[in-house]
């Protein structure tokens, strides 16, 4: 018999690490208290918030069902998954709901207006 298990531990859509600062937007575009799914050429996928002025990038990807964490809603700095409520600290990738389920980060620039972040 095959067993339950509620956390994907792959994420196919998480960028490999290549310590590359990619430009992917322009901070004018992600307004305060909001987040957006960044696609990178490569088709893999960050979630971007932009957190009272400050901008935080995290893996698109929910451990617990693989849910797109950019459509979730922001309060203050934490993300609420849509799917079941997992919560995230997209400051730090720490999860609210479950500690052991933490979601990767990266760093986030911002220079002359434009959104880089190092992959």
């Amino acid at each position: 018999m095959k067993t339950f298990q509620s956390r994907l531990d792959i994420n196919p859509k998480k960028p490999v690490r290549k310590n590359l600062l990619v430009t992917v937007g322009r901070a004018a575009d992600v307004p305060e208290g909001r987040g957006a799914t960044v696609e990178l050429a490569d088709g893999k996928e960050l979630a971007l918030y932009n957190v009272g002025g400050e901008f935080y990038a995290i893996e698109n990807f929910c451990p617990h069902r693989g849910a797109p964490l950019a459509d979730g809603e922001l309060h203050g700095s934490a993300v609420r998954c849509d799917w079941h409520g997992w919560r995230f600290d997209v400051r730090n990738g720490r999860c609210l709901t479950k500690p052991d389920s933490t979601v990767e980060t990266y760093e986030v620039r911002i220079e002359d207006g434009s959104i880089k972040i190092l992959i």
